[in-house]
């Protein structure tokens, strides 16, 4: 299994970002994939997770500002990320697991990325 994020990069305080994520060989029909993201001296956050119903759960920092999407096809993931703030400084990885997302967000996903930095200037 590999994934790879890319569409990191640096933008000012209000400005927009779409994150994407390339998967390849997973090929569940059950699956619960996110973003999640680590800031210098914090700790792991998850960020998003849809699953394969396409149910999408959200961290309360971005709601209303982030969304989460897929493309089955492409077999990509997305992070749009608008009104970013300084806080949302960090690198941002995506993830996939087997079977049903939980309820909330989460970062200790089986299957990850090696992440794309997002820095956010204000």
């Amino acid at each position: 299994v590999q994934l790879v994020e890319s569409g990191g990069g640096s933008v000012q305080a209000g400005g927009s970002l779409r994150l994407s994520c390339a998967v390849s060989g997973f090929t569940e029909s059950s699956y619960c994939m996110g973003w999640f993201r680590q800031a210098p001296r914090k700790e792991r956050e998850g960020v998003a997770t849809i699953g394969s119903n396409g149910r999408t759960a959200y961290v309360e920092s971005v709601k209303g500002r982030f969304a989460i999407s897929k493309d089955d096809a492409k077999n990509t993931l997305y992070l749009e990320m608008n009104s970013l703030k300084s806080d949302d400084t960090a690198m941002y990885y995506c993830g996939a697991d087997r079977g049903r997302c939980p309820k909330s967000v989460y970062a200790d996903f089986t299957y990850r990325g090696q992440g794309t930095q997002v820095t956010v200037s204000s």
